[in-house]
């Protein structure tokens, strides 16, 4: 399979955001930069894109103007190992953005984001139907997803 990688049209942010999300992921770095030539799109001189890899993935920021906007039917998922995952990836990419539920949340950018804890799906697959029901109503219950919460739903306490 040929490599894949993502690109994020931004009106004029492109820059701004790359170094953020460079920021916030460990592993992370800007790749590459080009400028708008003359006769492009842009203002000669501004950053047309910005490559850069965020943890081995690799994405395009472009400033492509106000054409286009980020909304909810696309995010990004973060499995997260453990609590302390969570908070991190919580904390940093709500900063300046908003939180939503069940772990989903929108950046300053307007880029969505779920954060998530790697035991949920096993929670909410559990053969126990009562087990996955509490789970499930536990969560729909929280913005930032709690796994002792979760792990207590689960238990029944």
């Amino acid at each position: 399979m040929p490599d894949l990688s993502t690109c994020l049209w931004f009106d004029d942010r492109a820059e701004e955001a790359a170094a953020f999300y460079v920021s916030v992921f460990p592993r992370s770095e800007i790749t590459g930069v080009t400028h708008y030539g003359e006769g492009g799109r842009g203002t000669p001189g501004q950053v047309m894109t910005v490559d850069f890899v965020l943890d081995g993935r690799a994405f395009t920021a472009l400033n492509g103007g106000p054409l286009f906007t980020f909304n909810e039917s696309i995010s990004f998922v973060i499995d997260c190992a453990d609590q302390d995952e969570v908070d991190h990836y919580w904390s940093r990419l709500t900063e300046g953005g908003e939180e939503s539920q069940c772990g989903w949340l929108k950046d300053r950018f307007g880029v969505s984001w779920q954060i998530v804890p790697d035991v949920l799906m096993t929670l909410l697959q559990d053969k126990d139907a009562e087990k996955a029901r509490r789970v499930t109503e536990a969560m729909l219950g929280m913005k930032k997803l709690d796994i002792a919460a979760l792990q207590a739903a689960y238990d029944g306490r």
